[in-house]
C-alpha cells in the first residue's frame, strides 16, 4: 500500500479556525469598527449645532473678554483644523476624556459614571418584568390562538404600545403616590436617608452589600413607579413580537411531528416552540435594554430620577456639547456591545448562526 509522504515532502492540511471562535471575532471587528463609526457621527453632529460651546462653558460675562475666549479655544482645540480636533477627540478618548460639563463645571466622564448606574438599575429592573411578563404574555396568546384570552392579551398590548411615556409617567404619579400615597413619588432614596457606599453605583445592589435592608427596601420603592410606567409601555412590544415568533414557530412541521407522537404539550411548549423562538425574542430583548437606556429621559424627569436620560436632558437644554457629545457617545457604545453580547447568545444557542 502507498504510504503518505514524511518529512519535507508531507502536504500540511491548512487548520481551519472553530467556528465559534472565528463568529465572536468577526463580530467583535464589527463592533469595533461602529464604535469608531459612533465617534464620527457624535463629532460631526455636535460640530453642526448652531452654537459656541466657548460660550456655553465660560458664561455671560467672561465670553465677552477675547483673552479669555481665546485662551480657551487653544485649550480645547477649537482653533484647528476639524480633521485635527476629531483627531485630539480620539485622543482623549482613549484615556477617557470626554472633556468638563458646562453645567456641572465638572469632568464629563465622572458624571456619567455617576449617572449611568441609576438608569442601569432601573433598565435592569424593568427589562426583567417586561420579559418575563411579555413572553409569558405572548406565549398564552399564541397558544390560544383567536379565543377570548388572546384577544383581550392584544388588545392589552395595543393599549401599552400607543399611550405615550410621560401620560403613563403623569397617570401613574398622580394615582399611586398624589392620591393614594402608595408609593414614594421622587428621588431614588428618601430625602433623610444617606446612600450606601459607592460599590457598583446601585442603591439595591450597594445596601445588599453594605447590609442594609433598610435602605434595600426604600430603594425598591422608590423602584417601582418609575418601573411600573417604563414596564407598561415596553411590555406591549414584546407581547405582539413573542406572540407572532411563538406562532410561527408552532406551525413548524417538527413541532406538529412531536403532536403526533402524542408528546405531553408542556415538553411541546417548553422545549420545542419557546427554544424555537428564543432567538427572536431574545434579539428583541436586547434592543428593548439599548432603548431603556436611551429613551427614559421623560420617565427620569417626571420621577426625578437622576440618571442618564436626567443628565442628558439637562445637558440638551444648556447646550452643553461636550455632555451632549459624551452621552450620545455612551449610547452608542451600549447598543453596539449589546447586539454583540446578544449575538454571541444567539451563536451559542443555535449553531447554524456561526456559519451565516
Amino acid at each position: 500500500m502507498p504510504q503518505a509522504p514524511v518529512g519535507d515532502a508531507a502536504v500540511a492540511t491548512p487548520r481551519r479556525s472553530h467556528p465559534l471562535l472565528r463568529y465572536i471575532s468577526i463580530r467583535f471587528l464589527i463592533s469595533i469598527l461602529l464604535v469608531w463609526g459612533v465617534t464620527v457621527v457624535t463629532f460631526v453632529v455636535t460640530n453642526l449645532v448652531p452654537t459656541d460651546p466657548v460660550s456655553a462653558v465660560l458664561g455671560e460675562q467672561a465670553a465677552n473678554n477675547p483673552e479669555i475666549v481665546a485662551a480657551l479655544r487653544a485649550e480645547m482645540g477649537l482653533d484647528q483644523p476639524l480633521l485635527t480636533q476629531y483627531w485630539l477627540y480620539l485622543t482623549r478618548l482613549v484615556h477617557f476624556d470626554l472633556g468638563m460639563s458646562a453645567q456641572t463645571r465638572g469632568p464629563v466622564a465622572a458624571d456619567l459614571a455617576r449617572a449611568f448606574p441609576a438608569t442601569l438599575e432601573l433598565a435592569l429592573f424593568v427589562l426583567f418584568f417586561s420579559v418575563l411578563l411579555g413572553v409569558g404574555l405572548g406565549m398564552l396568546a399564541a397558544l390560544r390562538h383567536q379565543s377570548w384570552l388572546d384577544k383581550t392579551i392584544r388588545v392589552l398590548s395595543l393599549f401599552g404600545i400607543s399611550m405615550p411615556v410621560f401620560w403613563i409617567a403623569m397617570l401613574a404619579y398622580y394615582v399611586l403616590f398624589y392620591q393614594l400615597h402608595w408609593l414614594p413619588g421622587s428621588g431614588r432614596l428618601d430625602s433623610a436617608l444617606i446612600p450606601p457606599p459607592t460599590v457598583t453605583g446601585m442603591y439595591t445592589v450597594d445596601s445588599l452589600i453594605a447590609g442594609r435592608f433598610d435602605l434595600f427596601t426604600n430603594a425598591v420603592s422608590h423602584l417601582i413607579l418609575p418601573a411600573l410606567v417604563l414596564t407598561l409601555f415596553t411590555i406591549g412590544t414584546l407581547i405582539r413580537f413573542s406572540r407572532s415568533a411563538i406562532l410561527d414557530v408552532s406551525q413548524q412541521d417538527y413541532v406538529q411531528a412531536a403532536r403526533a407522537k402524542g408528546l405531553p404539550n408542556r415538553i411541546i411548549n417548553f422545549r420545542y416552540i419557546l427554544r424555537g423562538a428564543s432567538l427572536p425574542i431574545l434579539t428583541m430583548s436586547g434592543l428593548t435594554f439599548g432603548s431603556l437606556l436611551s429613551g427614559a429621559v421623560l420617565t427620569e424627569s417626571v420621577f426625578s430620577w437622576n440618571g442618564l436620560g436626567q443628565y442628558a436632558y439637562k445637558a440638551a437644554i444648556s447646550l452643553d456639547l461636550q455632555a451632549i457629545m459624551g452621552v450620545g457617545l455612551l449610547i452608542g457604545v451600549v447598543y453596539i456591545f449589546t447586539n454583540f453580547a446578544v449575538d454571541l447568545l444567539c451563536g451559542l444557542i443555535d449553531p447554524r448562526v456561526r456559519v451565516q
